[in-house]
């Protein structure tokens, strides 16, 4: 696979095989395309995702809200969430299209096709996915800042030197991304974010830490 901004086809071969070129490969569960782009893995998990929901909602005799919530949560979502900080999508496109799932089937329960998909969220206690995501960026970026995983933090960040007199005292200093490619990687999205929250919210990412 040719990741560059130039065309090159190289010629490469293994046990006298020549080894194909091919526009994505799947990695540990996540497919990477020759772009860098999530909308190739987007629409494979979000496809997946559709079919389960039906499956689910045609399958269970139960119409009980609460289970069904509860199925959608255990069963759903993972294909939706899973290794997002690598894949976290950036584009109005996929970040709709993976939206739509807990949209039309929040709207399928008994009782709350009546809703707009906000007032349906906040009767059913759930947050979108797009801030299930985020969540997921801040938690691994203070896990990362403060060592709780074994990962190197200036492998990612920067601390930033300056002394601030408002928010947290660990925020993050932002390199110029060369790219949109890097402007949308982990690293880069997550510290403008960071960097914003308020103490408290810092403080309270130890209890999921």
């Amino acid at each position: 696979m040719n990741i560059s901004a130039e065309n090159c086809t190289p010629y490469l071969t293994l046990n006298n095989s020549v080894l194909p070129i091919v526009p994505n490969i799947r990695d540990l569960g996540v497919i990477v395309s020759n772009d860098l782009s999530a909308t190739t893995h987007v629409t494979g998990v979000v496809s997946k995702a559709h079919r389960r929901a039906k499956l689910i909602l045609r399958t269970f005799i139960s119409q009980d809200v609460n289970l069904l919530v509860r199925v959608f949560i255990t069963y759903i979502c993972p294909l939706l969430e899973y290794n997002t900080v690598i894949w976290s999508p950036h584009t109005a496109r996929d970040i709709d299209a993976i939206e739509c799932v807990q949209r039309r089937f929040t709207k399928c329960l008994r009782g709350y096709n009546q809703y707009t998909y906000s007032e349906r969220l906040s009767r059913l206690k759930l947050q979108s996915l797009e801030l299930r995501r985020l969540v997921t960026d801040l938690l691994w970026c203070y896990k990362i800042v403060f060592n709780v995983v074994d990962i190197s933090t200036e492998e990612f960040f920067c601390h930033n030197t300056c002394s601030y007199t408002r928010g947290h005292p660990f925020k993050l200093f932002k390199k110029r991304p060369v790219s949109s490619t890097r402007a949308n990687f982990f690293s880069d999205r997550v510290v403008n974010v960071w960097n914003a929250l308020p103490a408290a919210d810092v403080d309270r990412f130890q209890v999921f830490g």
